[in-house]
Protein backbone atom coordinates (compact mmCIF):
# COMPACT_ATOMS: atom_id res chain seq x y z
CA UNK A 1 0.00 0.00 0.00
CA UNK A 2 2.56 2.63 1.19
CA UNK A 3 4.71 2.03 -2.58
CA UNK A 4 1.81 2.86 -4.38
CA UNK A 5 0.17 5.72 -2.56
CA UNK A 6 4.12 7.96 -2.24
CA UNK A 7 4.29 7.89 -5.89
CA UNK A 8 0.87 9.12 -6.83
CA UNK A 9 0.94 11.88 -3.87
CA UNK A 10 4.16 13.11 -5.65
CA UNK A 11 2.55 13.04 -9.01
CA UNK A 12 -0.18 14.69 -7.91
CA UNK A 13 1.86 17.63 -6.31
CA UNK A 14 4.17 17.68 -9.65
CA UNK A 15 0.90 18.16 -11.48
CA UNK A 16 -0.87 20.65 -9.31
CA UNK A 17 2.61 23.02 -8.69
CA UNK A 18 4.87 21.91 -11.73
CA UNK A 19 3.54 25.32 -13.78
CA UNK A 20 3.92 27.32 -11.08
CA UNK A 21 7.05 26.41 -10.10
CA UNK A 22 8.94 26.58 -13.12
CA UNK A 23 7.30 29.85 -13.70
CA UNK A 24 8.56 31.43 -10.34
CA UNK A 25 11.88 29.73 -10.53
CA UNK A 26 12.46 31.73 -13.85
CA UNK A 27 10.76 35.00 -12.87
CA UNK A 28 11.62 34.98 -9.06
CA UNK A 29 15.12 35.61 -9.74
CA UNK A 30 14.50 37.64 -13.02
CA UNK A 31 16.65 35.34 -15.08
CA UNK A 32 15.01 35.63 -18.85
CA UNK A 33 16.78 33.55 -21.42
CA UNK A 34 20.20 35.47 -21.93
CA UNK A 35 20.39 35.38 -18.22
CA UNK A 36 20.55 31.76 -18.32
CA UNK A 37 22.59 31.57 -20.77
CA UNK A 38 25.01 33.41 -19.84
CA UNK A 39 24.90 31.22 -16.33
CA UNK A 40 25.07 28.20 -17.92
CA UNK A 41 26.45 28.20 -21.29
CA UNK A 42 28.84 31.26 -22.23
CA UNK A 43 31.73 29.71 -20.28
CA UNK A 44 32.10 26.99 -22.83
CA UNK A 45 30.30 28.00 -25.60
CA UNK A 46 31.25 32.17 -25.30
CA UNK A 47 29.24 34.92 -25.55
CA UNK A 48 28.49 34.72 -28.63
CA UNK A 49 27.57 31.26 -28.64
CA UNK A 50 30.08 30.39 -31.64
CA UNK A 51 32.14 27.75 -29.20
CA UNK A 52 35.65 27.29 -30.53
CA UNK A 53 38.76 26.45 -28.90
CA UNK A 54 40.11 28.41 -25.99
CA UNK A 55 38.31 29.02 -22.38
CA UNK A 56 35.71 26.40 -22.65
CA UNK A 57 37.41 23.67 -24.00
CA UNK A 58 36.25 23.06 -28.12
CA UNK A 59 32.58 23.61 -27.94
CA UNK A 60 30.54 23.21 -30.51
CA UNK A 61 28.93 26.77 -32.62
CA UNK A 62 25.08 27.35 -31.26
CA UNK A 63 25.32 29.76 -34.39
CA UNK A 64 25.73 26.72 -36.80
CA UNK A 65 23.63 24.33 -34.75
CA UNK A 66 21.23 21.81 -37.00
CA UNK A 67 18.93 21.19 -34.05
CA UNK A 68 15.31 22.06 -33.19
CA UNK A 69 14.54 23.59 -29.62
CA UNK A 70 13.54 20.22 -28.08
CA UNK A 71 17.05 18.65 -29.28
CA UNK A 72 18.89 22.06 -27.91
CA UNK A 73 16.92 20.85 -24.23
CA UNK A 74 17.61 17.67 -24.73
CA UNK A 75 21.43 18.09 -25.12
CA UNK A 76 21.15 20.40 -22.05
CA UNK A 77 19.57 18.30 -20.18
CA UNK A 78 21.30 14.71 -20.66
CA UNK A 79 25.03 16.29 -22.07
CA UNK A 80 26.25 14.86 -25.26
CA UNK A 81 28.13 11.18 -24.03
CA UNK A 82 32.11 10.29 -25.19
CA UNK A 83 32.34 14.57 -25.27
CA UNK A 84 33.18 17.21 -22.60
CA UNK A 85 29.38 18.34 -22.81
CA UNK A 86 28.07 17.85 -19.43
CA UNK A 87 24.51 17.35 -18.24
CA UNK A 88 22.91 19.83 -16.79
CA UNK A 89 19.75 17.88 -14.70
CA UNK A 90 19.55 16.89 -11.66
CA UNK A 91 19.36 13.02 -11.74
CA UNK A 92 20.06 12.68 -15.31
CA UNK A 93 21.01 9.02 -16.20
CA UNK A 94 20.06 7.93 -12.67
CA UNK A 95 15.89 9.23 -12.48
CA UNK A 96 15.76 10.26 -15.50
CA UNK A 97 16.75 8.64 -18.82
CA UNK A 98 19.01 10.10 -21.17
CA UNK A 99 19.05 8.92 -24.74
CA UNK A 100 16.61 6.15 -23.89
CA UNK A 101 19.74 5.07 -21.25
CA UNK A 102 20.39 4.93 -17.56
CA UNK A 103 24.01 5.31 -16.34
CA UNK A 104 23.74 1.57 -16.05
CA UNK A 105 23.92 1.30 -19.62
CA UNK A 106 26.89 4.07 -20.38
CA UNK A 107 29.79 2.49 -19.53
CA UNK A 108 32.48 4.28 -19.27
CA UNK A 109 30.77 6.76 -21.64
CA UNK A 110 28.69 9.63 -19.33
CA UNK A 111 28.93 12.50 -19.97
CA UNK A 112 30.34 15.23 -17.41
CA UNK A 113 28.00 16.58 -14.68
CA UNK A 114 27.81 20.64 -14.63
CA UNK A 115 29.02 22.22 -11.77
CA UNK A 116 25.69 24.10 -10.82
CA UNK A 117 21.78 22.26 -12.23
CA UNK A 118 19.32 23.83 -14.37
CA UNK A 119 15.42 23.77 -13.58
CA UNK A 120 13.42 22.01 -16.21
CA UNK A 121 12.24 26.11 -16.88
CA UNK A 122 15.79 27.17 -17.15
CA UNK A 123 16.66 24.71 -19.77
CA UNK A 124 13.94 25.52 -21.79
CA UNK A 125 15.14 29.30 -21.32
CA UNK A 126 18.74 28.33 -22.64
CA UNK A 127 16.58 26.19 -25.80
CA UNK A 128 14.65 28.91 -26.52
CA UNK A 129 17.94 31.75 -26.78
CA UNK A 130 19.97 29.31 -28.56
CA UNK A 131 17.17 28.58 -31.62
CA UNK A 132 15.52 32.19 -31.17
CA UNK A 133 18.92 34.59 -30.79
CA UNK A 134 21.61 31.56 -32.43
CA UNK A 135 20.83 29.55 -34.03
CA UNK A 136 21.55 30.34 -38.00
CA UNK A 137 23.24 33.47 -37.11
CA UNK A 138 26.38 35.06 -38.95
CA UNK A 139 29.44 36.66 -37.27
CA UNK A 140 28.40 38.14 -34.14
CA UNK A 141 27.48 41.81 -34.37
CA UNK A 142 27.88 44.96 -32.25
CA UNK A 143 24.32 44.64 -31.55
CA UNK A 144 24.69 41.49 -30.24
CA UNK A 145 27.44 41.85 -27.96
CA UNK A 146 25.64 45.18 -26.64
CA UNK A 147 22.71 42.95 -25.53
CA UNK A 148 25.11 40.81 -23.73
CA UNK A 149 27.33 42.93 -22.52
CA UNK A 150 25.85 46.24 -22.22
CA UNK A 151 26.40 49.38 -23.16
CA UNK A 152 29.21 50.25 -20.66
CA UNK A 153 31.30 47.18 -21.71
CA UNK A 154 34.67 47.99 -24.14
CA UNK A 155 34.11 44.32 -25.03
CA UNK A 156 31.94 45.86 -28.02
CA UNK A 157 34.48 48.19 -29.09
CA UNK A 158 35.73 45.82 -31.76
CA UNK A 159 32.75 45.10 -33.58
CA UNK A 160 31.49 48.54 -33.45
CA UNK A 161 34.78 49.63 -34.79
CA UNK A 162 34.72 47.24 -37.24
CA UNK A 163 30.73 47.90 -38.06
CA UNK A 164 31.49 51.71 -38.43
CA UNK A 165 28.90 52.07 -35.63
CA UNK A 166 28.69 55.42 -33.10
CA UNK A 167 27.82 53.99 -30.27
CA UNK A 168 29.63 55.29 -27.27
CA UNK A 169 32.24 53.72 -25.97
CA UNK A 170 33.36 53.44 -22.46
CA UNK A 171 36.27 56.54 -21.71
CA UNK A 172 38.49 56.04 -18.68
Amino acid sequence: MRKTVLPAVLAGLALACGPAWAQGARTAAGEGDLAVFKKACSGCHKWHGGGGGGYGGDALSLRKTQLDKEQVAEVVRCGRPGTGMPYHLRGAYETVKCYDSLKADMAGNMPPETAVFLRPAEIDAVATYVVTQLKGKGDPTAAECTAFFGTTSRACDVYRKKEGSDAPTVSH
